[in-house]
C-alpha cells in the first residue's frame, strides 16, 4: 500500500485538513484495490485544537507514522509559528528528501516556502497569503487565479475549499479521472456559483 499523509497541528484550518481527508479516506475505502491508503499524524502523535475549535486525533506521531508516499501540509494560523519553528522546517526538509510527492493547502505553501521546497517553482496559496508567499521567497512563480498548482512532485492549492479540488485531482493523478468523478459523486461535491 501506498501512504498518504495530512499533518496536523495546533491552529490547522479545519477544512484544510478535513477537505482533503474526506475526499481521500472515501477514495481509498471505496477502492482499496488502487493501493493506497490515508492517515493522520501530529508530532506527537495526539490531539489538536483547530483553528475554530474543533479537536482533531492523529493516528501517527512524526516519528512513528509509516513510510509516506504523499504528504498534505494544511494552513490555518498554526501555520505562522511554523515559519520560526526551526524544528518543524526540518522535519519538512527531512520529509522532502524522502517522499516522493509534497502537497499543501491553503497557506501550508508559506512553510514549504520557509522551508525552501518552493525555490523556482510556481504555487500558490490563500488569497491573503499570495504577497506573503512571494515575500519568503521571491523566486517562486506565484499563480494567484489558480486553485491548485501540480508542479510534478510539489503540488499547492489555495485555501480552503481549494484543498478537495487537490485532492480530487490527487485521485484522478493516481487513479484516473473516472475515478475522482465516481469520489466526487460519492461526497455529492458539485460546487455552483451564487
Amino acid at each position: 500500500m501506498k501512504h498518504i499523509g495530512i499533518v496536523l497541528f495546533d491552529g490547522v484550518e479545519e477544512l484544510d485538513a478535513v477537505g482533503p481527508w474526506e475526499v481521500l479516506s472515501a477514495w481509498t475505502r471505496m477502492y482499496p484495490d488502487d493501493g493506497y491508503t490515508v492517515s493522520c499524524l501530529s508530532a506527537s502523535g495526539g490531539s489538536v485544537q483547530c483553528a475554530k475549535g474543533l479537536v482533531l486525533g492523529a493516528h501517527h506521531s512524526h516519528a512513528d507514522a509509516p513510510p509516506l508516499d504523499v504528504l498534505l501540509h494544511p494552513g490555518g494560523q498554526g501555520t505562522r509559528p511554523q515559519l520560526l519553528d526551526d524544528a518543524h522546517l526540518d522535519w519538512v526538509r527531512r520529509q522532502r528528501a524522502v517522499v516522493p510527492l509534497m502537497t499543501s493547502v491553503c497557506t501550508g505553501s508559506l512553510v514549504y516556502a520557509k522551508a525552501g521546497l518552493l525555490k523556482d517553482r510556481p504555487a500558490t496559496t490563500h488569497w491573503a497569503s499570495l504577497a506573503l508567499l512571494a515575500e519568503i521567497d521571491p523566486t517562486i512563480d506565484v499563480r494567484p487565479d489558480d486553485r491548485f498548482v501540480d508542479d510534478g512532485d510539489v503540488i499547492t492549492s489555495a485555501g480552503v475549499s481549494a484543498g478537495i479540488d487537490m485532492a480530487l485531482h490527487l485521485v484522478a493523478r493516481f487513479a484516473g479521472a473516472e475515478r475522482a468523478r465516481e469520489v466526487r459523486r460519492y461526497i455529492q461535491y458539485d460546487p455552483r456559483p451564487l
